[in-house]
């Protein structure tokens, strides 16, 4: 039984965030996470009762094959692109954050950095000779809606422009 990996801590708690509880739509819980053995396979147990309905909810990661070290924060992976969110949805934490970036100088920082790692992550989706995202690397209803608005916004370039934009604008900050 392979589960897709979650590269980071940052990169599982993301992708929480990301599924609220599908009873009540609840999007906080107090997460606990474990290593657990499932059919003889290591994986990291995510856990949490919903503090909206009481639902018992958990999602299984499995482990990556080496640890990825932290550059800062966030960190949500290495130099492989994510198993666990697809590159339109890390177009969108991208794009969210940079939608709302607060007036405090240490909060748009904070914010500023989601939205730049979030595109670094896109970019990773780009195989190497490649100037675009492939249209594989759009796995879920929610990135694949974020790619149908505006696909050339997955091109190299522009994927380039933004990281670069937001790590400038972040730094000024």
């Amino acid at each position: 039984m392979a589960f897709a990996v979650a590269r980071t801590r940052d990169e599982a708690q993301l992708y929480l965030e990301l599924h609220p509880c599908p009873d009540c739509g609840e999007t906080d819980a107090p997460w606990e996470q474990a290593l657990v053995e499932i059919e003889g396979e290591l994986a990291s147990s995510w856990f949490a009762v919903c503090p909206g309905c009481a639902a018992e909810r958990e999602y299984l990661f499995g482990l990556p094959a080496r640890e990825t070290p932290a550059q800062g924060w966030p960190t949500f992976g290495g130099p492989e692109p994510s198993e666990v969110l697809d590159a339109g949805q890390w177009l969108d934490v991208a794009d969210r954050a940079s939608a709302d970036v607060p007036t405090d100088p240490a909060e748009a920082g904070k914010v500023l950095a989601v939205a730049q790692a979030a595109v670094t992550e896109v970019i990773k989706f780009v195989p190497a000779g490649a100037d675009a995202v492939p249209a594989d690397e759009f796995w879920t209803p929610e990135g694949l809606a974020v790619r149908e608005v505006d696909p050339g916004r997955f091109r190299l370039e522009r994927l380039l422009i933004a990281r670069d934009l937001y790590g400038r604008l972040g730094r000024e900050i």
